[in-house]
């Protein structure tokens, strides 16, 4: 699964890991992978960490549609393949449009149909790139997803950007016999 650390294996954990993993694997994910398998080796953080993503992936007050949209921005935006791999078919399923994801994958301007999707589309990509959002962006962003949508895209906007650095760092791949999709940012 990693190139950087060992996978554990479920014989071998601490009491704690097993819990967390217990806990992990009996939610809505079924399973501990990926970059929840890289925190598993420091079961605080797992534990933690992943309560956090079960707000930000099942229970905020954004739609499926945008969520995973915004996942998988946040994965190209950080050229976190893993990630890409985990959510394009979670997010064609929600709704995303096959057209949206293929320009988001290849770095180009997606064809936005729905306003609410360029708007995240538009926030996440200005919060990459500035660190801020302007006040108008800002302003565009409260009018199309309310406070609180704003509050919860910038929530999920931070889980996932951890998520893509756990991946990237730890060298978190997709299965063996995936094929990569996305050519990482500043090469072509």
């Amino acid at each position: 699964m990693t190139r950087r650390l060992a996978d554990l294996h479920y014989d071998s954990m601490t009491p704690a890991q097993r819990e967390v993993h217990d806990a992990i694997a009996s939610g809505p994910r079924k399973g501990v992978r990926g970059p929840l398998a890289v925190w598993l080796n420091r079961p605080e953080l797992a534990r933690n960490a992943q309560a956090l993503g079960q707000y930000c992936r099942y229970d905020s007050s954004l739609p499926p549609r945008l969520s995973e949209l915004a996942i998988l921005t946040l994965a190209r935006l950080w050229s976190a393949e893993y990630e890409w791999y985990a959510h394009k078919p979670i997010a064609l399923r929600a709704g995303v449009a096959q057209a949206v994801v293929d320009a988001i994958r290849d770095g180009a301007p997606p064809p936005f149909v729905q306003r609410d999707e360029a708007v995240i589309h538009a926030f996440l990509s200005a919060l990459h790139r500035e660190r801020k959002i302007p006040d108008a962006l800002y302003a565009e962003a409260v009018e199309e997803l309310g406070e609180a949508g704003v509050i919860d895209l910038v929530g999920l906007a931070g889980y996932y950007t951890l998520i893509s650095m756990t991946i990237n760092v730890f060298e978190v791949l997709p299965p063996e016999g995936v094929a990569y999709e996305m050519i990482p940012q500043g090469t072509s």
